[in-house]
């Protein structure tokens, strides 16, 4: 009998960093019935950083990617340290920690507003909203709606609807405006276009928050084997001032923008979530981390299994492996990271241009946790710390359920993840300001040390090491073993391989995978209800896999929402 199955094939994924090619067979009812995942480029920086001086990764290896800069880095420079038993000063931690959380904010704020909310947003209806009625509905969400004024949302109507009567929709075009899928109304939508525009703005002043004390940003300066290098800026009392300030308008956005947006996102879209569309893996994982006033946590570390939020195991690194199996790599075998190989294997497609489903599809490889693939992220942060009962993480979560009528468990989906992602922004924020004290406290008591001195001659010629991190998309680790003072072999495993997953030696799926299976999707012309799984988790495929074609040869030819 022959097979009733349509191959609908995105390549490539939009509004994303990298990238990725979604392929998904549908039934007759338009469901998901198989998915796959491929990473479209191959990274080579493991290849690139051998042979190189330990001391000199982090400056490479945060060309990964032109988004986590600052979380491989620093990846790449504790992974040294780590080998080299090096301990930094408390300074140099505050210090990496506030850029770090400044990352996690301003991350979060651009993944919903300008990579995610048009999944949710119909630019096209704000133009038909009622300015008065906008401005009246936001007050549902919060007492005091960021920038709701009359005059202010009659404006953003203004600015939508020249846009698009002029036809020069530029970042607004080819969306797919008027789809059914859309649940927001006219006055909603115009809510949201308001705060995407500020956040266009916020997330630009955090940019330079970053900057003043990592130099730059992005691929900030200031990292060093054994601390920082910013010293300058933490002793001048009007650097850590501009900081703040900084810090306190992101906070005041995320309370009464960011905040506001997903409970409407949740009111509005409440079916999506009771139907648990985009819920996935039933695995996750957090690695913890980024202390602050004598040693309290600020993410918990752990491991859950099916769901099971009453046993939560410890997090082992040793637990941790990379295969092969289904990627496009020579060495098949599932190993322990820093053991693994970086050596191109392309199969090539299917005549037809799909991908080839029972053998090697995808640059990202299948990591995996004692043999089980798992989801990492701010949902599994969240998940963590609720189970681990964390006196920071779960008073955000109770009050959020609360308030919008949630179970623990509606956060494993499409929607949830937002909810995840933006009540973990709002963490973020506000004990940011806690790491600024502790760095306030430390230079007021004459604590103004901000690097370890030691001497590489007499470090020794042979060490191994890993740099172990929670950064915005995930579980951050990077692998490094030294044999005569020089790297003989770097392995990064990053958060979007651990979702991007390829599918394992006994098929089991990666995150982004599961969470398209069962999805009915409506117009198979305009497969929206794909787009808004995968970007809940936030993808960055350039993490995943990078390539650089010297002789400017054509890698290959790309076909978007082909119907096979």
């Amino acid at each position: 009998m022959e097979s009733k199955l349509k191959k609908i094939v995105i390549d490539p994924v939009t509004r994303i960093e990298g990238h990725l090619r979604i392929e998904v067979e549908v039934d007759e009812n338009n469901i998901v019935q198989e998915a796959w995942a491929s990473g479209q480029l191959f990274r080579g920086i493991e290849t690139i950083l051998k042979g190189r001086d330990p001391r000199d990764t982090g400056l490479i290896a945060q060309r990964i990617c032109g988004v986590c800069t600052n979380s491989h880095y620093r990846a790449s420079i504790a992974a040294s340290e780590n080998a080299y038993d090096i301990k930094i000063p408390k300074n140099a931690k505050i210090i990496r920690d506030l850029i770090s959380l400044s990352l996690f904010i301003q991350d979060h704020i651009v993944h919903y507003y300008h990579l995610h909310s048009l999944d949710f947003v119909d630019v096209a209806s704000a133009t038909k909203a009622d300015a008065q009625l906008a401005l009246d509905e936001a007050y549902d969400y919060c007492e005091k709606p960021y920038k709701n004024s009359l005059a202010h949302l009659q404006y953003v109507k203004e600015k939508i609807t020249n846009f698009v009567k002029a036809g020069r929709m530029g970042l607004f075009a080819n969306g797919y405006w008027g789809h059914n899928a859309y649940k927001f109304t006219p006055e909603q939508n115009l809510i949201h276009m308001s705060h995407y525009l500020e956040a266009l703005e916020i997330q630009r002043e955090v940019a330079k928050a970053v900057a003043i004390f990592g130099g730059k940003n992005p691929h900030p300066q200031y990292l060093t084997v054994g601390g920082i290098t910013s010293v300058a800026d933490i002793l001048n009392p009007q650097r850590i001032n501009d900081f703040v300030f900084i810090l306190k308008n992101a906070h005041d956005f995320i309370k009464r923008a960011y905040i506001p947006d997903m409970k409407m996102l949740v009111k509005v879209y409440k079916d999506d979530i009771k139907e648990k569309k985009g819920r996935g893996l039933s695995n996750f994982m957090s690695v913890g981390g980024y202390s602050f006033s004598n040693d309290i946590e600020l993410f918990e570390s752990g491991v859950i299994r099916d769901f099971d939020l009453e046993n939560i195991e410890e997090f082992d690194i040793n637990k941790v492996t990379e295969e092969a199996c289904r990627a496009w790599y020579e060495n098949d075998e599932k190993v322990y990271p820093s053991k693994g190989e970086t050596k191109p294997f392309y199969t090539d497609l299917n005549e037809d241009g799909t991908l080839k489903t029972q053998g090697k599809y995808s640059w990202i490889k299948a990591p995996r946790y004692d043999s089980i693939a798992m989801e990492v992220g701010p949902l599994s942060r969240m998940l963590v710390g609720y189970a681990k009962n964390s006196k920071v993480i779960k008073p955000y979560m109770q009050e959020f359920m609360e308030e919008n009528d949630l179970e623990i468990l509606d956060f494993a989906t499409a929607i949830g993840r937002n909810a995840a992602r933006a009540i973990e922004s709002l963490i973020c924020c506000e004990f940011i300001f806690d790491f600024t004290n502790d760095l306030i406290e430390n230079l007021k008591y004459y604590d103004e040390e901000t690097w370890t001195k030691f001497d590489f001659d007499k470090l020794p010629s042979k060490a191994n090491g890993y740099g172990l991190f929670e950064v915005p998309r995930g579980v951050l680790c990077h692998f490094v073993n030294i044999e005569d003072k020089k790297v003989s072999n770097y392995q990064a495993v990053v958060p979007t391989t651990w979702n991007a997953s390829s599918k394992d030696e006994f098929g089991n799926r990666g995150s982004y995978e599961e969470a398209l299976l069962g999805l009915k999707i409506e117009d198979l012309e305009k497969p929206l209800e794909v787009l808004r799984v995968v970007h809940s988790f936030d993808p960055c495929i350039a993490c995943a896999v990078h390539i650089i074609d010297t002789n400017k040869k054509d890698l290959g030819v790309f076909k978007a929402g082909k119907i096979f």
